[in-house]
């Protein structure tokens, strides 16, 4: 969004922070959209079963298929749980139109080592099924491009939040347990208001402050011409600078560690080092002329 902002001729705070809201709320219905895509899996291999079954010579493998898949309890959960069904059919969000998608998921999980190997194991626990359904997410859903190219045309919102959302979706998972029904809660859209004005506050305040916070950038930076610095790598910084001097109770060394992640997702391969040079060289100036005033357990001082 701080991209967007600088990227255009109109420039306006309150309509890039209900562009901020709305990615946001893009990423919560990807959210539901994911969770949902599990349960299409397990309806199309339980067709599978029903189709071997009425071959005209089944086999006794086709009349006595392995059912722990389509059975799995966790998938089961997923399809009766109430908030998840609710938000689908307000968004009209479905699977129906991408059959080809859950043909490939479906036969790249049957292929996968972690599939065979629970499909093999007679015993049976509520952990095995939970564990089984985050390995489904993490080592098939998270890596298919198939996927990507269909959530691609579906939303330009999409794509760069695929991972992130799976954590979550595997996060809610870990909350689910044998005794939960179709009233188990999945993660809010914010966890409290605090949550929802730290977003609003982190673009608005590195807006606002925009000519201190590429001053310092440009001042730890000198041996770099400023225009001859990728535009990314210099937002990257502007946002984490915002947070050393404007977020009290966010610690320096978090702020750190978030922004030289998200240069590696949205920067060069030498942006990594280069961001952590100038940042590091910025925070040790704001320390020594006082200028960073944390609090909080912990933060006083640090």
């Amino acid at each position: 969004m701080l991209y967007a902002y600088y990227s255009t001729e109109e420039k306006s705070i309150s309509n890039t922070e209900k562009e901020l809201f709305f990615c946001i709320h893009k990423s919560y219905d990807l959210y539901h959209y994911l969770l949902a895509l599990v349960p299409e899996i397990a309806d199309y291999a339980e067709k599978r079963i029903e189709i071997r079954k009425n071959k005209h010579h089944p086999t006794k493998e086709d009349l006595n298929p392995n059912t722990k898949f389509v059975t799995n309890l966790v998938i089961q959960q997923l399809r009766d749980n109430k908030q998840l069904n609710a938000y689908l059919e307000q968004k009209k969000l479905t699977w129906s139109n991408n059959p080809e998608l859950i043909k490939e998921l479906y036969l790249l999980m049957i292929e996968s080592e972690f599939y065979n190997n629970y499909m093999a194991d007679r015993n049976r626990s509520y952990l095995d099924d939970r564990k089984f359904i985050e390995k489904l997410f993490n080592k098939i859903i998270l890596l298919s491009e198939d996927l990507y190219n269909v959530l691609e045309e579906k939303s330009i919102f999409w794509n760069d939040d695929v991972e992130f959302v799976i954590s979550m979706i595997v996060k809610t998972i870990k909350r689910f347990n044998e005794k939960s029904d179709s009233g188990q809660s999945l993660m809010p859209l914010y966890k409290d208001q605090e949550d929802r004005d730290f977003a609003k506050d982190l673009i608005r305040k590195s807006i606002v402050n925009h000519d201190e916070l590429r001053e310092l950038i440009k001042i730890h930076s000198k041996n770099w011409d400023m225009e001859r610095i990728a535009f990314m790598d210099i937002l990257i910084m502007q946002l984490a600078i915002t947070e050393f001097l404007f977020f009290p109770t966010v610690p320096t060394k978090v702020s750190m560690n978030e922004y030289i992640e998200l240069s590696k997702f949205y920067s060069t391969e030498k942006s990594k080092n280069f961001i952590n040079g100038i940042l590091d060289k910025t925070l040790k100036d704001l320390k020594n002329s006082e200028k960073i005033n944390k609090i909080g357990r912990g933060l006083v001082g640090e």
